[in-house]
């Protein structure tokens, strides 16, 4: 992998391990080479994770709206940033030029693009390894959730394996460095 887009929120959340986790992150790319591309702002786990790719001399490209920037939400040390009209123009460009995507622990935005990015999995326009870092346990309801949906025939076995996951950085790049694309050509 030479980029991905990762999806974080715009808070720190409850615990410190969060945090922790997107430092990681963030470090792990930046060593390995793997350009990150973000939402482009400067609070929550997306300034973590920006902080870190940079303190690690990684490349990093943020995308954000102008409303958010507007609103002194850009990352101010993030040279490569995108400002762009609306919040669906920035899902597109955060997955048109990647090589995968991971999914730290978010909210509603971070679950928005998660799903988007399954959905075009799903229809055969995003073929690439799509993760959850599923930090001390935080999916695991999201996980049961869609395992829910095989159970009761909303989602196909297969193409519930477009979500790959783990609890830890280095597994999760290894997921998705192993990862073969393998939705079915048919939703029945």
């Amino acid at each position: 992998m030479n980029s991905v887009a990762v999806f974080c929120g715009a808070n720190k959340g409850a615990h410190p391990w969060f945090e922790e986790a997107a430092y990681e992150l963030g470090k792990t790319l930046a060593e390995r080479g793997i350009r990150v591309l973000f939402g482009g702002g400067s609070v929550g786990l997306m300034g973590v994770l920006a902080d870190a790719v940079l303190a690690h001399n990684g490349q990093i490209t943020g995308i954000i709206t102008h409303q958010l920037d507007g609103l002194e939400l850009g990352h101010p040390s993030v040279l490569d940033m995108i400002r762009v009209e609306s919040m669906s123009e920035r899902r597109v460009l955060l997955l048109r030029d990647t090589d995968g995507v991971i999914t730290m622990p978010g909210g509603y935005g971070s679950m928005d693009e998660h799903f988007e990015a399954l959905t075009l999995a799903q229809l055969h326009l995003y073929q690439k390894p799509i993760g959850l870092l599923n930090v001390r346990g935080y999916y695991d309801p999201l996980l049961a959730m869609m395992d829910n949906m095989v159970d009761n025939g909303f989602l196909r076995a297969n193409n519930r394996n477009l979500c790959l996951d783990a609890p830890s950085v280095g597994e999760l790049l290894d997921k998705m460095e192993a990862y073969e694309y393998s939705a079915l050509p048919k939703w029945h």
